[in-house]
């Protein structure tokens, strides 16, 4: 569930009607500020966006979604790729049907989702390795939990020490001393990261990706891409349909929460778009 400016339709009706506002279906600025209000009213973060707990407050319980209809399985060999000439680089575009073959990428919507994660992850994959050089305010804002004080300032701008900390003792790093959070830092266009999974990637591919990390982001950019969505089991949650809420699903399990969401389903809605669906 995920209703915001833009949405429309038989939830966005409800919502309205619940709201005591005229239920024309489209969710607008009226209706936004409608839902901020309640939401300040009621406890919650006053965002104007309806997710399941803010639905859950309002109806007692969240929507049950109509099964999307099954997606169908097609080779990679059909997929449109022409058509992403010009949106994905073309190195990028010649490895998807191996990419494909070997993890599971077997219909339009996996593509689509697929394409949009590692779009948004990589900068519109440009970028092959995770960028740490965080200022002092940025790691108070994007790491708080890390650096409480002023610790933040003494590792501003250095990117070996933030990710140790960040990183350390967690995913199968070693502690902070170690530095394996930096060894192992975000590479790939889903930015793989964790000790623990370069080294069930290293027995996939059965290359030396413990003793060389960069192979990842130099290498399999794309492929440890894919791994992270089959190993994480995420084709099926995209096989739910072409919904904000089916990005939002497979968002929750690449970022660990929903950063860059709008981003996101712009991506996805953008390559189902050129994709054919």
């Amino acid at each position: 569930m995920l209703l915001k400016n833009g949405s429309k339709g038989e939830d966005v009706k409800k919502l309205q009607a619940k709201l005591g506002l005229a239920a024309d279906g489209s969710f607008g600025p009226g209706t936004e500020a409608k839902v901020k209000a309640w939401q300040a009213a009621n406890g919650l973060t006053a965002d104007g966006v309806v997710g399941d707990g803010t639905w859950s407050k309002l109806f007692g319980s969240a929507p049950v979604a109509a099964p999307a209809a099954p997606a169908v399985a097609i080779p990679p060999s059909d997929f449109k790729l022409s058509a992403l000439k010009g949106h994905v680089p073309d190195a990028v575009i010649a490895q998807i049907p191996d990419t494909a073959a070997k993890f599971g990428i077997t219909n339009t919507l996996r593509l689509a989702h697929f394409l949009a994660q590692c779009g948004h992850e990589s900068g519109g994959f440009k970028a092959v390795s995770e960028n740490l050089n965080y200022s002092a305010d940025g790691l108070k804002k994007i790491f708080p939990k890390y650096f409480p004080g002023n610790l933040n300032e003494s590792y501003a701008r250095q990117p070996e020490k933030i990710a140790a900390r960040v990183y350390g003792g967690r995913m199968g790093n070693g502690e902070e001393a170690s530095k394996e959070g930096f060894k192992f830092r975000g590479r790939g266009y889903i930015q793989l990261t964790g000790k623990a999974n370069y080294t069930s990637f290293d027995k996939f591919v059965e290359d030396d990706i413990l003793g060389n990390p960069d192979l990842v982001s130099t290498k399999y950019p794309l492929a440890s891409a894919a791994w992270f969505f089959n190993n994480n089991k995420l084709w099926t949650i995209c096989d739910q349909g072409a919904t904000d809420a089916a990005v939002t699903a497979v968002t929750k399990r690449v970022n660990g929460g929903t950063i860059g969401l709008e981003d996101r389903i712009k991506h996805y809605n953008h390559a189902l778009h050129v994709l054919g669906e």
